[in-house]
């Protein structure tokens, strides 16, 4: 069936130019203007539009499209097409459009509206935790406009569909039910401020991972290789350059002392991508170049074919090992918070090891196993640590342990690293910590859809350990972790770092 009421529905600068032809033949034109997600349209916001419309003589309603919705997994529920299609629909609105931005801003100062209308919830500037409102208002008055609110009834369509049209399963859904009887997301908002004064250092190698995108062409005719088309390539700063962007997103004061090759460093790359903020100690190592794992990615499907790296996987000669030790010693004491992201590529030896284990305030830990290191690479190289994560054949590498008994695993480990707090991240079974206090913890996981899973651990470990530090309950560092794996798991590479505004955003969706 074709859909109705079509010819409400404009392009949104088509639409700028029939507004400004309208007011052009009635100087008069009262133009009100509402926008949002309007996620599963409700009796709220048809009240909320139904007010708007009588503030004025024409009612104009944008949409955020799908990509800027930041409301939870699976969100929206229906898209931007139909959302579209939905309010539409309803008489009192004259004209619809799908808006080009995370937010109204720009939208406001193309349409140029005589009143922005939001709901009573948006009275208080200081319950947004976005700023867009402040934002949006500056931008109204820019056109010479005014902001009104509306004042009836209010629903919350992330209640409705949490509850109605929940995309969790009933386990996932028990929980967050019990997780929000138990807590709030004031409670988490003061959790996560409280990190913002540590003094974080993220210690480990400098990764540059570099996508090559292709299309797959078929398998040669005369070899039995598989031949693909060069499309483009986009470069990232990874491994801890990653993570301090992460950590400087929630702490204000972040160092990263990471391994550069003494050859093609890619260092002028690397302090572009780098956050202007974030205190760099460099240390190069000889005779080698910065690592880069080169990725081919079949880009349709972004399925990753096969990777290239480029190092030097021999260990540091003395000397090296040496003056990074002292590097070490100089740095470490003048940190809360050190973070360890152990990569393997033979940049953290035994000398250095100790040296952490012995001089930082706090130590978080992990170590990756990858094709780099071909499993050598196991966590009880650090005699202690006050947290550790890792993931699921991490522990199970480490424990020589296939059974996937994690809760064994990890009474295991303990005996052999000094550690209060470790953290198992399993995929798409969520997180399970367990605390010397609070015993086994497990939270399940929220990602909805998965585009890229690399760094995934990495952006969880960024934030889990600060708030560790800072003693949060565990099943708080659960739930964070397992949205912040959430948000990693929907970005491709390492194309945005975690952001507080958004993370806070999806776990307030999580818990209505």
């Amino acid at each position: 069936m074709a859909a109705r009421n079509t010819n409400k529905i404009y392009e949104l600068r088509a639409l700028a130019d029939h507004l400004d032809e309208r007011r052009r033949a009635n100087g008069n034109l009262t133009i009100v203007h509402c926008h949002g997600v309007f996620d599963l349209l409700h009796i709220g916001h048809i009240r909320h539009f139904e007010e708007a419309r009588q503030m004025g003589d024409v009612l104009v309603v944008t949409l955020t499209p799908d990509q800027y919705v930041n409301k939870g997994p699976h969100r929206p529920a229906f898209t931007d097409g139909l959302r579209l299609e939905a309010i539409a629909a309803l008489e009192f609105v004259d004209y619809v459009a799908l808006n080009e931005w995370p937010t109204a801003v720009e939208t406001i100062k193309l349409l140029k509206p005589g009143l922005y209308v939001k709901g009573s919830d948006y009275k208080n500037d200081s319950d947004d935790i976005t700023g867009k409102i402040v934002d949006e208002a500056d931008a109204v008055k820019s056109v010479g406009g005014e902001v009104a609110f509306t004042d009836d009834i209010v629903f919350s369509s992330s209640t409705l569909i949490n509850r109605h049209l929940s995309p969790f399963a009933q386990d996932v859904r028990d929980f967050l039910e019990n997780f929000a009887a138990h807590h709030n997301m004031d409670e988490i908002s003061a959790h996560l401020e409280s990190i913002r004064g540590l003094k974080t250092l993220i210690v480990g190698e400098a990764i540059i991972d570099e996508y090559q995108f292709c299309k797959a062409m078929g398998s040669s005719t005369k070899e039995p290789i598989l031949s693909v088309q060069y499309d483009r390539t986009e470069r990232f700063a990874g491994g801890v350059l990653a993570m301090a962007n992460h950590v400087a997103n929630f702490c204000d004061n972040v160092g990263v002392l990471t391994m550069l090759g003494a050859q093609n460093s890619y260092q002028d790359f690397i302090e572009e991508k780098l956050y202007p903020d974030i205190e760099r100690i460099f240390f190069y190592k000889e005779n080698s170049p910065t690592v880069v794992k080169r990725r081919f990615i079949e880009g349709y499907l972004a399925q990753k074919l096969f990777q290239i790296y480029e190092i030097n996987n021999a260990p540091l000669s003395a000397a090296q090992d040496d003056e990074l030790c002292k590097i070490l010693e100089e740095y470490l004491p003048q940190y809360d918070v050190v973070i360890v992201v152990d990569y393997g590529h033979q940049m953290l030896g035994e000398s250095a090891i100790r040296t952490l284990t012995e001089k930082s305030r706090f130590l978080a830990v992990n170590t990756q196993a990858n094709a780099g290191n071909r499993g050598f690479n196991t966590i009880s190289r650090y005699p202690r640590a006050d947290f550790i994560s890792l993931a699921s054949h991490e522990i199970a590498l480490e424990e020589r342990n296939r059974s996937e008994d994690f809760h064994a695993m990890i009474r295991s480990l303990k005996e052999k690293v000094d550690c209060p707090q470790i953290m198992v991240t399993r995929g798409k079974f969520g997180i399970l910590n367990h605390h010397h206090e609070d015993g086994f913890v497990e939270t399940p996981a929220f990602a909805g859809k998965v585009v890229d899973r690399m760094g995934t651990g990495d952006a969880v470990l960024s934030v889990t350990a600060m708030l560790a530090a800072q003693n949060t309950p565990t099943d708080i560092i659960g739930f964070v972790g397992n949205a912040v794996g959430a948000q990693a798991v929907a970005t491709l590479g390492h194309q945005r770092s975690i952001d507080p505004v958004a993370l806070q955003k999806f776990m307030t969706a999580l818990m209505k």
